[in-house]
C-alpha cells in the first residue's frame, strides 16, 4: 500500500472516529453540569426531571452548527470511502477536502459561541459531552489534511506521467 492510499484510508478513518464523536457530542446532554444537574443543546435535567429547553439564539445557532457539522462530516466520510475503495482511474478529494474543512470550521463556530455563553456562569462547568465536540475537531483537521495531501500527491504525479524518466 503507497503513501497516497495510506493518507486516503487514514483520512477516511479520522473522519469516521470525527463523526462519532460529533454525533455523540450533539446528542448528549452533558455539556453543562451545575449543582442542581445537566444541561445540553437540547434538554436540561434537573433532579432527574429532563425538560426541552426554551429556544435561545445562541443555543439555536450552536445546535444548527453541530447538525450541519455531522451532516456535512458524513457527507465526506462517503466521500472518503469511496476515494479510497475506488479500483481503476484515481478519483480528486477536492470536495472531501472541503467539506472537512468546512465540518471543522462550522464545529470551532459552535463551540465557541456556546464557549461564551456559558464561560461566565459561576456555578456551570463543561462536561463529557462538551470535551467531544473538542475532541472530534483536530479529527476533522487532520482528516482533511489527509486527503489534502493525497490529492497532492495524485496531482503531482498527473503532472510527471508524461515526462521520460531515467532512473
Amino acid at each position: 500500500m503507497g503513501v497516497k492510499r495510506s493518507l486516503q484510508s487514514g483520512g477516511t478513518l479520522l473522519t469516521i472516529l470525527a463523526n462519532v464523536l460529533t454525533v455523540l457530542s450533539t446528542a448528549t446532554n452533558y455539556w453543562t453540569r451545575h449543582h442542581q444537574g445537566h444541561s445540553g443543546l437540547w434538554q436540561e435535567c434537573t433532579k432527574n426531571t429532563c425538560s426541552n429547553i426554551p429556544c435561545q439564539t445562541t443555543l439555536a445557532v450552536t445546535a444548527a452548527c453541530m447538525v450541519l457539522t455531522a451532516g456535512f462530516g458524513t457527507a465526506a466520510m462517503v466521500m472518503g470511502m469511496r476515494i479510497t475503495c475506488h479500483k481503476g482511474e484515481p478519483l480528486r478529494a477536492r470536495t472531501t477536502v472541503s467539506l472537512l474543512f468546512l465540518s471543522g470550521l462550522l464545529l470551532l463556530t459552535a463551540l465557541i459561541g456556546y464557549t461564551v455563553k456559558n464561560a461566565w456562569k459561576d456555578d456551570v462547568f463543561f462536561s463529557w459531552s462538551y470535551f467531544l465536540g473538542w475532541l472530534a475537531l483536530p479529527f476533522y483537521i487532520l482528516a482533511g489534511f489527509c486527503f489534502l495531501l493525497a490529492d497532492m500527491i495524485l496531482q503531482s504525479t498527473d503532472a510527471i506521467s508524461g515526462f521520460p524518466v531515467c532512473l
